[in-house]
């Protein structure tokens, strides 16, 4: 039994919108509306090159654009069209065979509801019956006629290539000039693309964990088992905080409750002791279930020597009392640079930290 004193861890209509989203659930996600194990692995390559020149060529065509970033055009096209895994991408970017949503003739096929008018006869869908979803990035051809880019200079405006596509949704998201680091404007952006509440909480739940899979935490001097451990650790960057959730096989659905109330019941993820415990299992070291326990394994590091006398590796502890291991909340791997691998609490993703993002250092111990 878990008790609490120790801590687990730590103790929609189309309407205007660009896409047939729908009721197409595209994108997998937890019961918490947050989706699980966003990697930049999950891309397709030559996906992933067609974001980030969408990224550089997007202030050509909306000069006023701030914060265009290649997770959040990777959040769209993963709930789009998974990145169009399972396709052939050309080196020019095109894409065979081509994607095509569901026909919104309102008969109710795939959740569409709501007839859409032909606009392209069947230029870009292949059909002059009605209207549907093209590409990976799902544009309505209505859309594209206004916002579609030749990206990859063929002289060709192609929502079935990679490059246009992804120009195309980033011309569209920056609007006449938003700035994408404020998240009221990114909501705005998202919601522009689909009018669905949904919808945007399930992209932008891929848009973090991408967004904390592209930060480069500077690991070139560190190998062999400690290497092991973090990059266990770090592959789990993105997926939610469960009370009570994980173990050495991933992440689990917790427990009830935590000490704010929080219930890991319907979330598929991490607490901090968790991760830790899949971490060290990467490298054969079973830990205990809490964080107190697992400060009895390994050489600990005294709080008073400082964070300057840990290594990479280290387990990071937090305690209420610090001086007293039974009172020890929370555990962190450590990555060097002050830094650490953090599960932190209810709400958030496992993440990068500073080692002074907790109350309460209260030392290391060093397994390696």
């Amino acid at each position: 039994m878990l008790l609490l004193f120790t801590a687990v861890c730590c103790a929609a209509p189309v309407s205007n919108a660009i896409s047939a989203y729908v009721a197409l659930a595209s994108g997998a996600h937890d019961e918490g509306g947050i989706a699980q194990g966003g990697t930049a692995t999950d891309i397709p390559p030559r996906m992933l090159a067609a974001y980030k020149k969408a990224v550089q060529q997007v202030g050509t065509h909306v000069p006023r654009c701030q914060g265009m970033r290649w997770p959040i055009l990777a959040g769209i096209a993963k709930v789009e069209s998974n990145h169009a895994v399972g396709r052939s991408i050309a080196d020019n970017g095109d894409i065979r065979p081509k994607i095509y949503g569901v026909l919104l003739n309102g008969a109710g096929a795939g959740g569409n509801t709501t007839a859409v008018p032909d606009s392209d006869h069947g230029r870009w869908d292949g059909t002059a019956n009605g209207e549907r979803a093209v590409g990976p990035f799902q544009f309505l051809p209505s859309t594209w006629a206004s916002v579609g880019k030749d990206a990859n200079a063929d002289k060709r405006a192609d929502p079935h290539n990679a490059d246009d596509a992804a120009l195309g949704a980033a011309v569209y998201l920056c609007g006449s000039g938003r700035d994408l680091t404020q998240r009221s404007q990114l909501d705005a952006a998202i919601w522009q693309y689909n009018h669905s509440r949904e919808y945007v909480t399930d992209v932008t739940g891929w848009i973090n964990q991408y967004m904390a899979a592209a930060k480069d935490p500077g690991l070139g001097k560190v190998s062999g088992k400690v290497r092991t451990v973090i990059d266990a650790a770090l592959s789990q960057r993105g997926v939610p905080y469960s009370w009570g959730g994980g173990n050495t096989d991933g992440p689990s659905y917790g427990i009830c409750c935590s000490p704010s109330g929080k219930s890991g019941t319907h979330v598929k993820g991490y607490d901090c002791s968790g991760l830790t415990m899949y971490a060290y299992a990467r490298e054969g070291i079973r830990l205990p279930r809490t964080a107190a326990a697992q400060a009895g394994i390994g050489r600990r590091i005294p709080a008073d020597l400082g964070t300057g006398a840990l290594k990479p590796g280290d387990l990071v502890f937090y305690a209420y009392a610090p001086g007293h291991d039974s009172t020890i909340y929370h555990v962190g791997i450590y990555i060097g640079g002050g830094r650490m691998i953090n599960a932190a609490r209810p709400g958030t993703v496992v993440r990068l930290d500073s080692v002074t993002a907790m109350s309460g250092y209260a030392g290391g111990a060093r397994l390696l």
